[in-house]
């Protein structure tokens, strides 16, 4: 690890050990907390099927090949999948064309819990029979499936040789948190925060900077792994306002009362400020004209769609009366996302004692959250020639 002034600073390669969804299917994994987005990826699968439609067919004597970037470990990246496929099945049959083979790859860093997600696919259709009967079969996959273990913004696969790329909820992620936000001798420091909302024009510019960096860099890798006639759909967290300052429902989930928990154990002598201040969570909510601005300068791909989609709350819960579910929620929800790296930075115990405080400080809040913690995604369809 680097450092810079008197803070330890997680690189890209030391991030991508460290960094995934909680794994599992406890309470607090992502298996249990990932069902607002699932019912958010269903409300766009319209989107998701007019990129499907400008995908190129080509001869079934290859294989038609699809990529989830960013697949984590729940059902959600398995549904998609099977949409994916079912839906290019039928351009094929529709087009008079027999269906080729399907190969999937979930592809996430390797801390990813990729056995859970194995576990959680379904069997294999019969191969020995034909595609269509393949494609026919009830309760099984058609497809061949492996895992992908790397990180998006590189190289993962050989050149040429996918005709579809999805991502979705992943691209907010920096491979590292800037070295400058977490120097006490830059202007960009992000002193008594965790978070980037609400923070400085310095801390935020340097966010913004790393995220179009490495959106640069996932657009050139897969510019060289594309087939051509392939198409991408990809969806990441967003913000409506210009202000890079203002990271919305992002804001909210990591601005608010997470942050407060953090001071809480600061104030307590749990933590020094120090400890605290040397944690920032590596994600940024772009707006579209951070996105529009590295794919344009890419030049690799052509926008077939860009725009900002209302996504929802990313609390899901049966009884939205009951303040005690809605902040059970509230700290599940950020434990599943953040929880490997808030266990790796201050130990099992004080994380523990980090996400009751975020639970006890949202139950009085529990009505304001539902309303206000909405999440907007930047949404793109790509095409490359």
């Amino acid at each position: 690890m680097a450092r810079t002034g008197d803070n330890v600073v997680v690189s890209s390669m030391k991030l991508e050990k460290l960094l995934c969804m909680k794994g599992g299917k406890g309470e607090g994994s992502y298996a249990s907390n990932s069902q607002a987005q699932a019912l958010h990826a269903r409300s766009m699968l319209h989107l998701l099927e007019e990129t499907l439609d400008r995908v190129h067919l080509h001869s079934p004597e290859f294989p038609f090949q699809v990529a989830d970037l960013g697949c984590s470990s729940g059902n959600n990246t398995i549904h998609i999948i099977d949409v994916i496929i079912k839906h290019m099945s039928k351009r094929f049959e529709s087009s008079g064309l027999e269906p080729p083979e399907f190969s999937a790859f979930f592809a996430d860093l390797p801390s990813n819990d990729f056995n859970t997600l194995f576990q959680l696919l379904p069997p294999p259709a019969n191969y020995g029979g034909s595609m269509e009967e393949c494609l026919a079969a009830s309760g099984h996959r058609n497809y061949f499936a492996a895992g992908v273990p790397g990180s998006f913004y590189r190289r993962l696969f050989p050149a040429r040789s996918i005709d579809v790329f999805h991502s979705a909820f992943s691209l907010h992620w920096l491979s590292q948190v800037p070295e400058c936000v977490l120097d006490k001798r830059s202007a960009a420091y992000n002193k008594g925060r965790v978070f980037i909302h609400d923070a400085s024009e310095s801390t935020t510019n340097a966010y913004r900077k790393q995220f179009q960096a490495d959106l640069a860099g996932f657009l050139s890798a897969r510019s060289q792994e594309m087939k051509s006639g392939g198409s991408m759909f990809l969806v990441c967290l967003g913000r409506t306002s210009a202000d890079p300052t203002d990271q919305g429902g992002a804001g909210h989930l990591f601005g608010t009362h997470f942050q407060d928990a953090w001071d809480d154990l600061v104030q307590e002598g749990l933590i020094t400020s120090e400890k605290r201040d040397s944690f920032n969570i590596p994600v940024y909510a772009p707006s579209l004209q951070d996105f529009r601005e590295v794919v344009e300068a890419d030049g690799s791909f052509a926008i077939d769609k860009l725009e900002v989609f209302k996504g929802g709350s990313p609390l899901v819960v049966n009884h939205p009366d009951n303040a005690a579910e809605v902040s059970r929620a509230m700290a599940n929800s950020c434990r599943s996302v953040v929880g490997v790296l808030v266990d790796a930075h201050i130990g099992d115990g004080l994380s523990e004692e980090l996400f009751s405080r975020v639970e006890h400080r949202a139950k009085s809040h529990a009505k304001e959250l539902l309303e206000k913690l909405q999440f907007f995604h930047i949404v793109a369809s790509l095409s490359f020639a």
